[in-house]
């Protein structure tokens, strides 16, 4: 329904990240941009970033596909895949930012001093073999950064006749138990009722008891699909 209050919704901007601190003037040159996202951190201490996804995330969301077990994929697509296309991935990555949301949990940048003090552009030194040996100023130079990682994505495609908004989420096996989940579905419910969705749903594998667990929690509810018994729709009016 096309109400002014959903209107109003629409026009809103959802920001996921924190205003950060003041950086005085002497700071400013040498400060790195504020992350765009918020920064959760693991059990075990990793950080992570949570972020809307980008157009170039395609090799990361391949990578991160590659990392699912076979029951995490099915619980997400609902049937077997044994690879993400690019075709497909590229198309998961470029979304309507009108009618859809795709947040993904992807390895932090390292931003330490020593990390900020690393410049591509600095001159090397050669020892005659291939690639360089060390800096000019003595240091080793570091190992290539690794690219980073997505390790979870929560997504919702807004219908813009119903309003109704189709979900979907999954999460690394490694990194289940923590919360993140939970996170996920909180900021896709605050950025579909920007958006002016009026209900989520989605399709569960009624196997699948850690996703309506976490559904319950978060307020949905639960309807047979008589068409199939073996899959559960949840819905949680926005």
């Amino acid at each position: 329904m096309d109400t002014l209050a959903n209107t109003r919704r629409r026009k809103e901007k959802l920001y996921l990240g924190y205003a950060g601190r003041r950086v005085a003037a002497n700071e400013a040159a040498t400060a790195p941009p504020p992350l765009e996202g918020e920064i959760v951190v693991t059990r075990d201490g990793a950080r992570l970033l949570l972020r809307d996804i980008h157009p170039d995330d395609v090799q990361a969301l391949q990578r991160g596909f590659a990392g699912l077990t076979a029951q995490e994929v099915r619980f997400r697509f609902l049937h077997p895949l044994t690879e993400l296309p690019e075709a497909l991935a590229r198309n998961l990555c470029d979304i309507d930012r009108e009618h859809a949301v795709a947040l993904v949990l992807i390895d932090a940048p390292d931003r330490s001093p020593s990390a900020m003090d690393r410049s591509p552009s600095a001159p090397e030194a050669m020892d005659g073999r291939e690639g360089p040996a060390e800096a000019m100023d003595g240091r080793e130079r570091p190992p290539e950064e690794k690219e980073p990682e997505i390790h979870a994505v929560a997504r919702a495609f807004i219908d813009p006749v119903t309003q109704g908004a189709e979900f979907a989420l999954v999460v690394q096996h490694q990194f289940g138990g923590q919360g993140f989940g939970t996170l996920l579905m909180q900021r896709l419910i605050a950025a579909c009722r920007a958006l002016g969705a009026a209900e989520l749903w989605g399709d569960v594998l009624a196997e699948n008891g850690a996703m309506l667990e976490l559904c319950e929690h978060l307020g949905f509810s639960r309807h047979p699909n008589f068409g199939d018994p073996g899959v559960i729709r949840v819905t949680l009016p926005l």
